[in-house]
């Protein structure tokens, strides 16, 4: 088929060849929006630059006719137009009109991403890896080994999988711990903080938190979702400090936690209380958990920020997207409590009646890091043991759009218009 399909774009090269631009739509007339980012990852890697039309039709993509990109597009089921010289002068023209809320991004090197996941199979999905490999966007595994080893520098890009940073299990004692995944997870991180020196595995969590901390501070992009977003911060305002219960780590939490912890050390949280009781599925105050809220499903939407193109390329970038209200989705941690971010973290999407923050992003050193609350936005509550999502359901997902911003982000640059 792919053969056939090849050989019929063939036919048509005459047309091709004397068109300039290949147009890539990423408002409603896109048949697959989540492969189309895949589509403009390949073509970086074959050196092929695409730009980005910021708050154009969706955030739609732009680049020089290449049959083989075609053919790509073709074969992926993304939609796509063949345009001449003047209509992509003519897009170029209208976007760098001071009076629109527009802006043309360059994207030229593909960057190198990391997930970092455990190595034992784990009960439930990862919305990120799922959207890599739906969109066929390569990435690698890393995990505490390799962070401890200094590897991430290797990359441009890392997504924190659904980790409790603070080497509690998430809190899963209680409803898992007779599991054979919950053992074989405890067995796997125990020999490898004895491996690495540590005497429990909250010590080598919190090692591991710092070495990414280096890298964001460093110039890397760190993309978080669920419990991995407010455990990780968690973890850096309590370098040094013991906030693990005794069924965890065999010792007591420091009576005087709460008030030792560093706020200044953290990414996007400051005066967050700690949940202490080992018992309880919460961590902290930052969550907004389920038995709180009074949002029905049918009801739960979060709401993307607008921004100037212009003036704030980077938060315009995360919120590309062909609608502006995104269903909402639950997950170990579910949205951020508004008063605890830091003012200067970016937000980018909240439920504004309930003041609910589930999207934002800020600057840490020379990089990047976003969280995004929830598990799966396709799924409204993802349970363990449930199969993934078939994203081939929701080729046109602007939950899982979100995602794919941050994976394209770090490959941008602000181009310079034609005088």
């Amino acid at each position: 088929m792919r053969v056939i399909l090849i050989m019929l774009l063939s036919i048509c090269s005459a047309f091709s060849l004397s068109a300039s631009s290949i147009f890539i739509p990423m408002d409603h007339s896109q048949a697959n929006h989540l492969k189309a980012y895949g589509i403009v990852y390949w073509a970086l890697t074959q050196e092929v630059p695409v730009d980005w039309l910021l708050n154009y039709r969706g955030g739609s993509f732009l680049c020089q006719y290449q049959q083989e990109v075609e053919n790509e597009l073709v074969i992926r089921g993304v939609s796509y137009e063949v345009i001449s010289d003047a209509e992509a002068d003519l897009v170029a023209t209208t976007i760098a009109s001071p009076s629109s809320n527009q802006d043309l991004m360059r994207l030229e090197q593909f960057p190198r991403i990391a997930v970092y996941t455990p190595k034992t199979e784990n009960p439930w999905d990862d919305a990120v890896m799922l959207a890599l490999n739906y969109a066929e966007i390569p990435y690698e595994m890393v995990f505490d080994d390799e962070v401890l080893m200094g590897e991430l520098p290797k990359y441009d890009w890392l997504h924190l999988h659904h980790e409790d940073f603070t080497g509690q299990y998430s809190k899963f004692y209680v409803a898992f711990h007779m599991y054979s995944w919950y053992q074989e997870k405890q067995i796997e991180y125990e020999e490898t903080a004895k491996k690495h020196g540590f005497s429990k595995v909250s010590e080598m969590k919190m090692a591991v938190a710092n070495k990414i901390s280096e890298f964001v501070a460093g110039g890397g992009f760190m993309f978080a979702m669920c419990l991995a977003t407010d455990t990780y911060d968690i973890t850096l305002a309590a370098d040094g400090l013991d906030i693990v219960g005794e069924v965890y780590d065999g010792d007591e939490i420091d009576p005087n936690a709460q008030e030792r912890l560093d706020f200044s050390r953290t990414f996007a949280f400051q005066d967050f209380k700690l949940v202490l009781t080992p018992w309880e599925i919460e961590f902290s105050d930052i969550d907004i958990n389920v038995s709180e809220r009074s949002v029905k499903q049918e009801n739960d939407y979060f709401q993307l920020f607008e921004f100037s193109a212009k003036w704030d390329p980077i938060p315009t970038m995360l919120t590309q997207n062909h609608e502006r209200s995104i269903k909402g989705f639950l997950g170990a941690t579910t949205a951020f409590r508004r008063r605890l971010i830091r003012s200067e973290a970016v937000i980018m999407g909240e439920n504004r009646e309930d003041q609910e923050v589930k999207y934002l992003h800020g600057i840490y050193g020379k990089g990047f890091w976003t969280y995004y609350g929830g598990h799966d936005p396709e799924d409204y509550q993802h349970n363990i043991g449930e199969p993934p999502t078939d994203l081939s359901l929701f080729p046109n997902s602007p939950g899982y759009r979100l995602i794919l911003n941050n994976v394209l982000f770090p490959a941008a640059k602000k181009k310079k218009q034609k005088t």
